[in-house]
């Protein structure tokens, strides 16, 4: 067994140029066994990287099946004098070849357990096919649908995102990832405050106070680095004025000294050489300098270190140290996943016909799919569909396999249920027409016609519409937040058919819904579903599954609304305690201060009612608890699934507070007619927030408690906070 010793030992036979090898992280064609070997061109064969410096790299990104990782490790120990493994990481973002909904469609079920075991099942297929790392949690915090990587978040709420933080984490690595060669080192990114750039605009200027990166930004990173996250990636953004792979503050003090972080940094692709265009580094060797200086480790898919470490430290600007200590986490790394001791870990191609895309693991894509689309609209009962009924298929989306959405880098679109395979397996002999309508951002001749007739067919018609795959994630900004506006002459025609029309969503942003709103009956909300996505649809049209999704990121009424959230500051002049007529409140000449759809809101086939809330008692010490109770019914004839949500204002601070704040929520089944009284505990250290001085304290005085189905519509009462002898409790941590 290898130990930190033989560690030790191991880095000091390694030559400067060993070392600086184990920080270079290069994509697949670059070593000698991948299936794609000798195909590096472009951006990649402007590295100038040549044989001597590929056979000492540290790790390699991209790699896709257990065959080809094993053909490359073998080659490369076989090059190596040390005899020292590469690592294989990759974009697993929500899932592996069995592709789940994307991440901000999971976060929309509010199922922490089965996003655990959605991370687990990612591992266990990518650590067959000869994966060590994924990228993945991303946590960053997001408020603004402009920017496309809203889909790779699981929202606008720093509570919920603690929650999926962790569970992400722990689904990956499992409880010991040396031992369990069928889990996956989590790297936990951006850090820091890449959900918020300027203008929505991907890569773009991020500047935010410390405070508001303490009490809302910074929660979700730590979680996931408490929770045992191996790695840390770098965002492309600047802090405090200072790009992140740059920032000593960000990386040696925070990210180190006070959250105690051990393992490794990486920056995001090429974010070392760009420090350069960011114009805090006036050339490559400054850029290096400066990012090892900061704490950057592994600098992914850029040659700054490899061209200039060795220069810096002869000429005497850099201490050796700095790369030894750089080495020694990413041995530490490779050790912690047993890689010393079988190079080729949990690499084996039985093991990926057995487990790639099992039933059980499709089964499980599907209830998360079910659990994460979100019934948005539902009037005079048109869903759930009835399968007597003549339907007309209509849409760009129709019969598409484009429905796992970005970073779905190993899924395979054939392996996808499509929508209108997914109704045709409910029941083959279904009366369903089908009419593409039009492409997503272009017209088909005679296409619109064609679902016309088709549409005046049926009894009810189901649009499928949406946002193609690259209109979102990286570099997926927009400033129109609308459908495309083929699209949206599509449903204006088939409107004029006078049906019944039910509105099926694959997007993977918060969108401007007001066109679709008004013309459709329902709207359902699928978001990229995965591969499992039509499956999971048809159960929810045909009301096999009955929705129970709620949404973790406010729609807007408009683009011009944005950034929108539920858990805002009040203003001076809030427009609620203004008269209507009064010109000069907080609110918008044009449109109202309100989403479309607020945080938290989603419908079911059922109805729900909230009544007799209760609070044990009026006031709350660091010595109890508030016990809440509220007592929830199904009042409709179906059974269901309904999300209670607990919020809490503090109606003054010493800094504003939040007009609400999501504490708690639970999952409650009740079949039609059952009433079920749910229960909360709320404690004194859920009511700390960051103070000016950056301490993490409670105030005393008056609160109110929200219960209810969403984050508008509650129920509320009022309790107080009483004073201990020091008049306010403190600690580190709020979680």
């Amino acid at each position: 067994m290898i130990n930190s010793n033989h560690l030790e030992n191991l880095l000091n036979e390694m030559t400067i140029d060993e070392k600086i090898g184990q920080l270079l992280q290069v994509t697949v064609p670059f070593l000698t066994g991948a299936s794609s070997e000798g195909q590096v061109t472009g951006p990649m064969e402007e590295m100038g990287l040549h044989h001597h410096s590929i056979r000492q790299v540290g790790s390699v990104l991209g790699s896709v099946g257990a065959k080809e990782v094993k053909q490359i490790q073998q080659n490369y120990l076989k090059e190596s004098r040390l005899a020292i493994p590469l690592l294989f990481m990759s974009d697993v973002i929500h899932g592996y070849r069995t592709v789940f909904p994307v991440p901000l469609a999971m976060g929309c079920s509010w199922d922490v357990d089965l996003v655990k075991k959605s991370a687990e099942i990612a591992a266990k297929e990518a650590s067959v096919s000869g994966l060590h790392v994924t990228f993945s949690p991303m946590v960053d915090l997001v408020r603004d649908p402009r920017w496309g990587r809203v889909v790779e978040s699981t929202g606008e709420d720093p509570y919920l995102n603690q929650l999926y933080a962790k569970a992400f984490v722990e689904g990956y690595q499992g409880e010991d990832l040396q031992k369990n060669p069928e889990t996956l080192a989590a790297c936990v990114k951006h850090f820091a405050g890449y959900g918020a750039p300027e203008g929505g605009r991907d890569y773009n200027t991020v500047d935010m106070s410390d405070w508001m990166q303490q009490e809302y930004y910074f929660p979700a990173y730590r979680t996931a680095i408490e929770a045992g996250a191996a790695l840390v990636m770098t965002s492309f953004n600047i802090i405090n004025g200072i790009p992140a792979s740059a920032n000593q503050k960000l990386l040696r003090d925070t990210l180190r000294k006070d959250w105690g972080f051990e393992g490794t940094v990486i920056s995001d692709w090429g974010a070392v050489k760009e420090l350069i265009p960011h114009g805090i580094a006036s050339d490559e060797k400054d850029a290096a300098k400066k990012a090892i200086t900061a704490g950057v480790d592994i600098e992914m898919m850029s040659t700054a270190y490899l061209n200039s470490l060795n220069d810096l430290v002869i000429e005497g600007m850099i201490d050796e140290k700095l790369i030894d200590e750089a080495v020694l986490r990413i041995l530490e790394l490779k050790k912690h996943l047993g890689l010393f001791e079988n190079p080729f870990r949990g690499a084996d191609e039985q093991k990926e016909k057995e487990l790639l895309l099992s039933a059980t693991h499709r089964e499980i894509a599907k209830q998360l799919a079910i659990k994460s689309s979100v019934l948005l609209k539902n009037e005079r009962k048109t869903l759930p569909l009835d399968k007597s009924q003549q339907i007309a298929l209509i849409g760009p989306y129709a019969e598409s396999q484009e429905l796992m959405g970005p970073w779905s880098l190993a899924g395979k679109q054939k392996d996808v249920v499509s929508l209108a395979q997914g109704m045709r397996n409910i029941s083959p002999g279904m009366n369903v027409n089908i009419a593409k309508g039009c492409n997503i951002n272009e017209p088909i001749e005679n296409g619109v016609q064609e679902a016309f007739d088709v549409a005046n067919t049926a009894d009810v018609i189901v649009l499928a519409l949406g946002e193609s795959e690259e209109m979102s994630g990286e570099a997926g900004s927009r400033t129109e937040l609308t459908l495309p506006n083929v699209q949206l002459e599509l449903l204006q025609k088939i409107k004029s058919c006078g049906k019944p029309i039910v509105v099926v969503l694959f997007n993977g942003r918060p969108l401007d819904l007001r066109e679709v709103e008004e013309v459709a009956d329902a709207i359902l909300e699928a978001w990229f579903p995965g591969t499992e996505g039509g499956s999971a649809l048809a159960d929810l049209l045909f009301g096999s599954a009955n929705p129970s999704g709620k949404l973790t990121m406010s729609f807007p009424h408009s683009v011009g609304q944005v950034p929108i959230y539920y858990n805002y500051f009040q203003t001076g002049r809030p427009k609620e305690q203004l008269p209507d007529e009064d010109r000069f409140a907080s609110k918008y000449l044009d449109a109202p201060n309100e989403p479309l759809y607020c945080f938290g809101y989603g419908l079911s086939y059922t109805t729900y009612s909230y009544c007799d809330l209760k609070l044990s008692s009026n006031t709350l010490s660091i010595n109890n608890k508030l016990d809440i109770e509220v007592n929830v019914k199904n009042t409709g004839q179906t059974p269901g699934e309904e999300i209670v949500q607990l919020y809490v204002r503090d109606l003054v601070g010493e800094v504003v507070r939040p007009v609400k704040e999501l504490k708690d929520f639970k999952r409650v089944h009740l079949d039609p007619g059952e009433e079920k009284e749910i229960s909360f505990q709320l404690s004194e250290e859920q009511l700390r927030y960051h103070h000016t001085d950056l301490k993490n304290q409670s105030d005393t005085g008056d609160f109110e408690i929200y219960v209810g189905s969403n984050s508008s519509d509650t129920l509320s009462m009022s309790f107080q906070l009483e004073k201990n002898e020091g008049g306010a409790y403190e600690n580190n941590r709020n979680i």
